[in-house]
């Protein structure tokens, strides 16, 4: 039987910082390549893009046995989402555009089994096809987190009620998205923005609940692990390519 620990959970609850790869290509060699780097997680992007649930599978089968999480972004706070991915054997979620504590809430009841929540139980990958049903179950309310994404307006000010809901494990922030909705559309992070995640990174620390972000390069990510992020995404697949590609031709065409 595989080791049943969420390993990204465990470093967190330690207060250690995780590294992790934003997925967003279909190719699972991608993921096998972050578990062979030693990655803490890699983050399965099904809110944007292309990918499908076959795709999502040969993801989380990349990282079976291994000591890199894999974690899904689900589209929406969507029962039969949350569900489906959690039985292909995601071990947590992060939740798009929740904007107050009921819809975290209600995420929180997608991801857990009866008593606690409302999720079904199958005989899927996740229960080890049926042949650890109830080991499985029991690991699976314990081990599975629950990362709701902050990234508008409306969640920074229920911020502190979304931290009140049983179950979260770490709270995730988008700046892109937080700058659209303060106004400053196409913005990475536009005017006050950055100060603002820092006081919300601050905000849910004091609560000991660890927060993640996405780094834009190398120091960006330094700079982002000084300022107490614990959960750290080096880049995502395309990026970190475009990265290496643009810089690449910087320095072989340097006149063009």
């Amino acid at each position: 039987m595989f080791d049943p620990i969420n390993h990204l959970k465990a470093k967190l609850a330690r207060g250690e910082t995780a590294f992790g790869l934003w997925v967003t290509l279909e190719s699972p060699s991608i993921t096998e390549i972050a578990v062979m780097l030693g990655l803490d997680w890699v983050v399965i992007d099904t809110e944007h893009g292309h990918l499908d649930f076959r795709e999502v599978v040969e993801h989380l089968r990349a990282t079976r046995g291994s000591r890199t999480t894999p974690i899904v972004r689900v589209p929406e706070v969507a029962r039969g989402a949350i569900k489906r991915v959690l039985d292909l054997g995601a071990h947590g979620v992060i939740v798009p555009q929740v904007e107050n504590a009921a819809e975290v809430e209600q995420a929180a009841r997608f991801v857990k089994y009866p008593p606690r929540g409302v999720r079904g139980i199958g005989g899927e990958r996740a229960t080890h096809w049926g042949m650890g049903l109830k080991s499985q179950t029991q690991i699976a309310d314990a081990e599975t987190q629950l990362i709701p994404l902050i990234e508008n307006v409306a969640a920074a000010s229920a911020l502190e009620s979304i931290l009140d809901v049983p179950g979260v494990d770490a709270v995730f922030f988008g700046p892109a998205d937080f700058s659209a909705s303060s106004g400053y559309l196409g913005d990475w992070e536009g005017p006050g923005v950055a100060e603002r995640l820092l006081a919300l990174k601050n905000q849910a620390q004091a609560r000991g609940v660890p927060c993640g972000i996405m780094a834009t390069d190398l120091d960006n990510a330094v700079m982002r692990q000084n300022q107490g992020f614990r959960m750290i995404g080096i880049g995502s697949d395309t990026g970190l390519l475009i990265r290496s590609a643009v810089e690449a031709l910087r320095r072989l065409r340097p006149s063009s």
